[in-house]
């Protein structure tokens, strides 16, 4: 799952797991066996992606240039594939989702395929993805040449008949409560702007598309597209939240696999989705945090915030408290501080750019922060804004798995964590607390596992990974019989392929380009430490 987060809201991506060494802190709810009548519902819509893909075969894409506002130059080409909202009825309503791609830089003969790329969230877009080819990514140089790179809008995102819950300009412009609840008070206006959400979903999107917005609806979106592009088998890479949706297309359509890599897993256990894995991701991200404390106080010379983690954690906490006490530049406050900090535990690439922001506020530039988390107002772009990345975020996540609806709960698991855990616990809890009021019916998960015909998944992952954390990538690989693991050790960067590291990167091009995986799984040395 990309990190889709906006400047100005702390988001928490919902795909997470539990760290290998803790302990299940708070009890999701547990999913229930499934029943005949949504096993009759599965079958129907299993059916009707099968029409739908029939359907999309024959008529293809009709590719042209781009929009100009999509900003995708040529040769990049661009078209859209309709699909049926509900697939339990093939025949009725259809959207249409955006798609795009780039050919391949070999020959014709060296050809293999489309490989089609799912960045994450739930929310993100796929459209970007070829131009690591048009921007000559060296890391992709390879696999370029053998492959179609093919990106796509998911339902809801951005040209792909966008959802919305609450105004984009609203969204952006409304003032943000402190993530942290002082009082009983703090935490009753939180659960009235969840409910208020939650209900802005239903009115602006529409019952109809909303109950819709599922992860398993958009495997078989992924499957049609398939079928569209003249595929008889994907080749399929996903990141974070897309390894998600690549595990559940995996089970879906298991024989419509060549070739599938999943880079910073998602726990697809029923029980994990996603109640439990929003507490999970707490943990993992307090880790991840320390990680980046330490990193600093060991470059003091750089950024001169102290030579020990404590001392490094008393300057956030000094910054977070002049943030509350008076907005810095009369806009960054504490939701705003943590929706730019956390992009430290999300990314290396982070690591300096927020240290550098922070080093300069206490040099006397407040500037700089100013112009770093402030809220962005001209992201207000109703199918590309931040408004349509969180309303799928949530749509998704809601509609996906039954959540607790019993406000005690949460606030129970929630205050336990945060006692332990505290950079991350409540901004999270807040995020995902309209799926307790969620105004139309929720799912119940697929449950992931080999099929008939799925060919061996490479699996990557880093062990200190804050979004996605390292237990995820066990439990797929435990459930995808015959899959390879790669792990990166005492690494934490969230999208690993992405990543200088020759372990790891050649041998994502021999699995790419030849089939080739390990004997056995493999533990490669962490990228290169970010300096300042």
């Amino acid at each position: 799952m990309r990190d889709i987060r906006p400047k100005n809201r702390v988001l928490a991506l919902g795909s997470a797991g539990a760290l290998v060494t803790a302990t299940l802190i708070a009890g999701a709810v547990a999913a229930p066996a499934a029943s005949a009548d949504s096993r009759h519902g599965q079958d129907r819509e299993a059916r009707g992606a099968a029409v739908a893909a029939d359907r999309a075969a024959k008529a293809g894409i009709d590719w042209q240039d781009c929009p100009a506002d999509w900003k995708l130059a040529k040769p990049i080409q661009c078209g859209y594939v309709s699909v049926p909202l509900d697939y339990a009825h093939p025949y009725g309503k259809q959207i249409k989702l955006a798609v795009d791609r780039i050919g391949n830089t070999g020959t014709k003969q060296e050809r293999q395929g489309a490989l089609v790329y799912n960045p994450g969230g739930p929310g993100g877009s796929g459209l970007r993805f070829p131009t690591r080819v048009t921007a000559k990514n060296p890391l992709w140089t390879d696999v370029s040449k053998a492959y179609d790179f093919v990106g796509f809008d998911p339902r809801g995102v951005g040209h792909s008949t966008p959802i919305s819950c609450i105004d984009p300009q609203e969204f952006v412009r409304a003032p943000k409560m402190d993530p942290v609840p002082d009082s009983e008070a703090d935490k009753r206006a939180q659960r009235k702007l969840a409910r208020e959400y939650a209900d802005g979903c239903l009115e602006r999107t529409g019952k109809a598309m909303l109950q819709q917005m599922t992860t398993p609806n958009t495997a078989r979106d992924l499957d049609v597209i398939r079928a569209a592009l003249g595929e008889k088998k994907i080749n399929y890479l996903g990141v974070s939240y897309g390894t998600y949706l690549g595990a559940v297309y995996g089970t879906l359509f298991p024989g419509h696999v060549r070739r599938m890599i999943v880079d910073s897993v998602v726990n697809p256990d029923r029980d994990n989705i996603w109640y439990e894995a929003n507490l999970n991701q707490d943990i993992a991200f307090d880790g991840r945090w320390k990680d980046w404390e330490d990193w600093v106080a060991k470059n003091d010379a750089a950024f001169h915030l102290g030579t020990s983690r404590d001392a490094v954690q008393a300057k956030w906490l000094q910054l977070r408290a002049a943030a509350k006490k008076n907005p810095i530049g009369g806009v960054v406050g504490p939701a705003e501080l943590l929706s730019f900090f956390q992009s430290a535990p999300y990314y290396d690439s982070s690591w300096v750019p927020v240290a550098t922001v922070f080093s300069k506020y206490f040099a006397g530039d407040t500037q700089a922060l100013v112009d770093a988390a402030a809220p962005d107002m001209s992201d207000t772009a109703g199918n590309i804004s931040s408004e349509n990345g969180n309303a799928v975020y949530t749509a998704v996540e809601c509609t996906d798995a039954k959540w607790p609806t019993s406000w005690n709960k949460w606030d129970r698991d929630n205050t336990r964590l945060n006692a332990k855990y505290p950079f991350m616990t409540w901004a999270n809890a807040w995020m995902n607390l309209p799926c307790a009021t969620w105004p139309v019916k929720q799912r119940t998960p697929v449950d992931v596992r080999t099929g008939k015909g799925l060919p061996p998944v490479l699996i990557v992952q880093s062990t200190r990974d804050a979004a996605t954390p390292y237990e995820g990538a066990v439990e797929l690989h435990q459930r995808f019989k015959g899959s390879r693991l790669i792990t990166e050790k005492d690494a934490g960067s969230h999208g690993v392929t992405g990543l200088v590291n020759p372990c790891i990167n050649e041998r994502v091009d021999a699995y790419l380009l030849s089939g080739e995986v390990d004997r056995n799984d493999v533990t490669c040395t962490p990228h290169a430490t970010p300096k300042p």
